[in-house]
This record gives C-alpha cells, structure tokens and sequence, in this order.
C-alpha cells in the first residue's frame, strides 16, 4: 500500500522557527556502574535519555502524518481517498485503515483539513497551517524513521527531582507524576543546571518485567540496555496492538496459517521455511506441514502484558520457532511476530488455500475467462503470455488463445500433501505453463498462485465479458481502431531507453496486433495489445512482443495513467521498487 499527502487543502507556507528535542553533538560517557553521582547535567547523555523515555510518542497516527515526531490533536477532518472523516479518537483512525484496505494496489492518498494543533515529543503544541510546514516537519521523521523517543521501558511514577546550583547545593525539589510532566520539566532547563533523582525508582520494561535502579549509572545503564529490546512499530500501519489476547487466540485457530517470512538471529531464514502451513488448536497445540507433508507438532499460547501481547512457541525440531514472540501487528489476513536481536515470523491467513474442498476453486475457474497478467518460469518473466485467456471447461479441457493462437490440454484441481488447492496443467505446446500450481491467493476476480520454495508464479485476472459492457475500455479500444502512434518516451527505473524506441511507427490493429514499421513503412515487427480492467478496478493495458524481438522490452501490464485521442500514458512498477514508463503520442 502507498500513502501519498495531498496538496489539496494546502494554503500557505509558512516560516516555523521550531526544533525538536535537541541532541547533542558530543555525549559524555555513561556513568560506570556502581559511581553514586549526586547530580547530572541537563545537557548529559544520561539526561538525553531520560528525555527520550518521557517523550510523547507521535506513532499512533502515522497513517495520518507518517511521523513518530509528534500527533496530531483531536478532532480533525481528514478525506481518505476522497471519503470525507472526522477524527475523534484513536478509534476513529480505524475509518482510514479500512478504506486503504479496501483495494491493495491502489496508491492511497490522505487529505488534511487544514489548520491542525499538533504535538511534539516535549509535549509543546504548535499549529500547522498547510502541508507544506507539515512535511517540513515530518522530513527527518519517516516510517522506521528516526524519532528519539524510547517505547520499551517506560518510568513507574510518581519521581522525586532535585536541583542544585554550580556548588552543588540544592535549590528545589519536584515530584512528577507523569510522562508529560517529566518531560516539560527538562524543557525548562537549561544546559549546564543540574539535576538530581530520589533514588530509588521503578522502570518497567515492554513485556511488563520491573527494573529497580539506585543510582545514575544503574538508570542509564537500564535504558540503554532496553533501547533495542523491542520493535517500536513506528511504521504507517494503523492496526498495531489494537487486539486482546483473546482476539488473537481467535484468530490463529480461526484458519491455517502460511510462513511467508522468517528471521532469526538477524539471520533470514525464509527460503527455508518458505510457505510452510501452521495449523493452531485450541487445545494449546499447533501442527506445522512442510512443503513435503511432513507433519511436526508443538504447543502455543499467549501472555498479556502491560505493553504487548506474546505468543510461546515451543517445537522440539523447528528450534527458529522456539521463543515467546512479540506480536507487533495483526492487519487483514496477517500476523507479524517480532524479537530483539533480529528475530521475525510473517504468517498470512490461508483459510481459503488449505482447504479440502476443491469446489469453489474449480467454480470459479470454470465460470470465466481468466487473463494471464504474470507468469515467472524458473524465475524469469514470460512477457509474451501476457494477457492471453485461459479457458476451463468442465470436461477437464483448457484452452490458451490469444486470438488465433490457440493451444489445448488438460487440467484438475486437486489438494497437495500439506493440504493446498493445486491447479494442474498439462499443455505440451505451452511448457511455461504446464505445471501443478499451488493457489497462493483467492480473491473473486483474482487468482494468484506459487510453487513454493521456487521462482515459478502465475497469476489470472478474471474476464467475464471482455469488458464489453464497461464504457471507459470500449472508448479506449476505440482509439486504436487501425491507428499510427509514435513512442514518445520509454524508460526503465528512470533510465531513459526513448532513443532506442522512438524512430519507428506503431500501428496498432483493431484485432489487438501492434505492427512495427521501420522509417520506410516496412513491417520488421509484431506483438499485441489489451485493454482492460483489472481486480482492482483500474484501467490495464498489456502490451507484448515476443521474446525473439529487438521490442520484447516493451511488453508488460501497464496501468494506464493518462488517455487522450492524441496521447496514452503508461505505468509499470517493476520488481525493482521502480516503475517503466512508455508514453505514445498519436501521428
């Protein structure tokens, strides 16, 4: 999912003359352990982190603002992806999170109304008049971004501060009673006063374990230590920790679940147990199926505390499971689970995947055409199958046409030794797809399948009626009724391939051929092109060539960003976290 702020309600830029909490250039050394010093400077390392502890944690709201530097005040009025909300709570930040949900390839794009109140890491509010101040802001704190703040120990209050002037002899005392307040009083200082705690006090860590500290170097040694103990999940997710314990013991026995990713030990562990399908009872044991069917069976459950939910797997040969995990979030249809020193799980839902019930796969295939809109063979994607059909007759047939071309062969659908639904294919004219396909993904109008372990993915898009009946894609097919068009641009991760490209003729037929001419009008090319709309309800246009042509590098399934009668704009993101462009301008 992309989030994008919007310049819609911007009004003016303004000048801000504002920082946050400063950080020192050069930090004094931490106090060694057992050294009783009376007083610490404002400006110290140990103060620093003091600060960082107490600091107002602006995370909460990061689908909005996508900053941990600070919040955003209730209420406001936001437009998500041009729905208009009124937030009053954090609740209400639930609204956003579900549109974006709605489809998940779209680019999501958040609207603020303009003036907000927000609030910084020392708790001082300021208002904000336009996006602009507020980017300006948010720069130097993105998603898993740099904020100070520390969220896995937090201060048991109430906490005895004493000052004292340059000869050391006590000028005041203060008793906080909150993060707020603690946080205000170093705002008040000055660099070179001097500050004193009533020791002893209590720090409580993340997983809800209480840590006494005596003195200056024992509290700096206790933060520092707690720094990394966690995931402070200050990304743009919305849906983080917002779940009991018994919701997630819900939710796990609800469905198996497939292992999309691990990490252990700062070590990936993925390829290993890649696609591997976990199964929780709710007797407090779980079984786990390897990509073989080999079974293994170990015992789960779940603690609550002050600051996390944790899940305890225990197995007695997949050893990488075996720690209590921190549940950093639970969205649609996924659960991350996260530990210090480099230790992370990604399981996906597969309650439609393993089923033994192959019916509503086989229904589903049978009741339309499906487009092929990816296919990767032995890791490299075959451009020229794009957009051709699939065909599932209920006799077992299936056919693969791309207008004339048309090749035949067998298919069923059957469950795997782990229990996946399998689309079988045999078509020897076609050995790119000619394969047992498990499903990965089942969606009304997109089907998405993987061979675990492997570089091998298919995926369909449905095709009812070839759109005949949508309007926008009938005008566009329109527009290439035997019609000459030049490239205008090509690019490929924002390198410019235009030159290649561009002193050619495309002739695009209304029978979807593209024919290539050369500067004499003579054809030394031809591929083909589809217009259509995708699951996502977006507007696809497939081009390709084949893999033997100097223009197979054009081919791909590109949305399309801009169509006039004169000028077609289009957009691939790539496997690169990059995008192709190609623009055609009509002759």
């Amino acid at each position: 999912m992309k989030k994008f702020f919007s310049y819609a309600f911007y009004t003016s830029l303004l000048v801000i003359a504002l920082s946050f909490t400063s950080c020192q250039d050069e930090f004094e050394p931490l106090p060694e352990e057992g050294v009783q010093a009376e007083a610490i400077a404002a400006s110290s390392t140990t103060a620093k982190l003091i600060e960082d502890t107490c600091s107002n944690d602006g995370s909460f709201d990061n689908i909005v603002d996508e900053s941990s530097c600070f919040n955003i005040n209730f209420p406001y009025r936001v437009k998500a992806n041009g729905v208009d909300l009124t937030i009053n709570s954090i609740d209400d930040l639930d609204s956003i999170e579900e549109i974006f949900d709605a489809l998940e390839e779209d680019e999501d794009i958040i609207d603020i109304i303009f003036p907000i109140t927000i609030t910084l890491a020392d708790y001082a509010e300021i208002t904000i008049n336009g996006i602009e101040d507020l980017r300006e802001l948010a720069k130097e704190c993105r998603e898993g971004g740099d904020d100070d703040d520390i969220e896995c120990i937090d201060f048991v209050y109430p906490i005895t501060l004493y000052t004292f002037d340059l000869n050391n002899e006590e000028t005041g005392n203060f008793t906080v009673e909150s993060d707020k307040n603690l946080r205000r009083f170093f705002a008040g200082l000055d660099q070179n006063d001097l500050i004193g705690i009533d020791f002893p006090i209590t720090l409580k860590l993340y997983d809800g374990t209480e840590v006494v500290v005596n003195t200056n170097a024992e509290l700096a040694n206790a933060i520092e230590n707690a720094k990394e103990l966690c995931d402070e999940d200050d990304d743009n997710d919305h849906n983080d920790d917002d779940f009991t314990q018994e919701d997630l013991a819900d939710y796990l026995v609800s469905c198996p679940w497939l292992v999309k990713e691990v990490k252990r030990n700062d070590q990936l562990q993925t390829d290993q147990y890649f696609d591997y399908v976990m199964n929780f009872k709710e007797d407090g044991n779980v079984t786990v199926n390897d990509r073989e069917g080999n079974s293994m069976t170990g015992i789960w459950s779940i603690r609550e505390t002050d600051f996390a939910l944790l899940l305890k797997l225990e197995f007695e040969t997949l050893v990488d499971f075996n720690l209590e995990w921190f549940i950093y979030e639970q969205g649609e249809g996924t659960i991350k689970l996260h530990v210090s020193d480099g230790n992370r799980i990604i399981m996906k839902k597969g309650c439609d995947i393993i089923n033994d019930d192959p019916t509503t796969l086989r229904e589903a295939l049978k009741e339309c055409g499906w487009i092929i809109k990816k296919v990767f063979y032995d890791g490299q994607e075959v451009k020229r199958l794009l957009g051709f059909e699939f065909n599932f007759e209920a006799e077992g047939v299936v056919t693969l046409s791309n207008g004339d071309l048309v090749s035949q062969g067998s298919w069923e659908i059957t469950v795997n030794e782990q229990g996946r639904l399998v689309m079988a294919i045999t078509m020897g004219e076609e050995p790119g797809v000619s394969f047992e396909w498990p499903l990965s993904e089942l969606r009304n109008e997109r089907l998405k399948f993987e061979i675990p372990g492997t570089d091998y993915m298919l995926i369909l898009e449905r095709n009812c009626d070839n759109d005949d009946n949508d309007e926008d894609v009938t005008w566009i097919r329109g527009l290439f009724n035997d019609t000459d068009w030049e490239l205008a641009l090509f690019s490929q991760n924002e390198d410019p391939l235009t030159e290649a490209y561009a002193d050619y003729t495309y002739r695009f037929g209304m029978d979807g051929t593209i024919t290539v001419l050369d500067m004499v009008m003579t054809e030394i090319s031809a591929g083909n092109w589809y217009v259509y709309r995708n699951s996502d309800g977006k507007l696809e246009m497939i081009i390709r060539f084949g893999s033997d042509s100097n223009f197979y590098p054009l081919g791909n399934d590109y949305k399309i960003l801009e169509i006039e009668e004169n000028r077609l704009e289009l957009k691939h993101e790539n496997d690169y976290d990059g995008y192709d462009h190609l623009v055609f301008e009509k002759k």
